[in-house]
């Protein structure tokens, strides 16, 4: 049991299905907060579901894999470059794209943590906190949403934000299926449209929300 958190070839492992589970919840996210393109009514319903206990005592779970998801990708990060230098995840004929994603995993995920962090304190400070430990005051999903995107410069970072969870994604998603065994010549090139197709359609949607959010104010 030990070799899975301590062997290179678990330490991949724990690190693409912790990546898979976040994949996953940020589908989630980007389906609720969608519904502010249809309105108010239907994003603060979205936000109501999200504070359901049954979703809510998800939580801890989604924060243990962030947690784990960054710790496996100190280890591999410090691992990889004390091995092979900076040419760590390298894998043969990648696309220009894929090849800058791939060599700069660790800074686009020390970007998409970083304002992470920001992100928090604009919303989940303000909305599911109060909520649990009745400190502070709660705001709507709607009247956080157009404060945020009010200022142009939130807008700017949140929006950067997005490109380099884009860049991110598009390596991670295809990396993640190729440890977990789906590696052979013709299923790699598939996972790697896949990939495209995953990143673009979660950060547009994000985009989406925060570009509408910042228009109609």
């Amino acid at each position: 049991m030990a070799n899975i958190f301590t062997s290179s070839i678990g330490k991949k492992l724990i690190m693409s299905v912790s990546g898979l589970f976040l994949i996953l919840f940020l589908f989630i996210h980007v389906g609720v907060n969608c519904l502010s393109l249809i309105s108010d009514e239907a994003f603060e319903a979205g936000c109501e579901f999200m504070s359901l206990p049954v979703v809510t005592v998800m939580v801890p779970v989604l924060a243990l894999g962030f947690i784990v998801h960054i710790i496996y990708a100190l280890i591999l990060n410090f691992h990889n470059l004390k091995a092979r230098g900076p040419q760590r995840y390298a894998v043969p004929n990648k696309g220009k794209a894929d090849d800058w994603a791939s060599k700069n995993m660790f800074v686009l995920g020390l970007i998409v943590l970083g304002i992470l962090v920001f992100h928090l304190t604009h919303f989940w400070a303000h909305m599911q906190l109060p909520e649990v430990t009745n400190i502070g005051t709660y705001e709507s999903g709607p009247e956080l949403l157009y404060k945020t995107f009010s200022s142009p410069v939130n807008l700017v970072i949140y929006l950067l934000w997005f490109v380099a969870l884009w860049f991110h994604l598009t390596h991670g998603f295809w990396s993640a299926f190729q440890t977990l065994g789906i590696n052979n010549y013709i299923w790699l090139k598939r996972w790697k449209v896949i990939s495209y197709i995953v990143a673009s359609l979660l950060v547009l949607g994000f985009m989406a929300v925060a570009i509408h959010a910042f228009i109609i104010q």
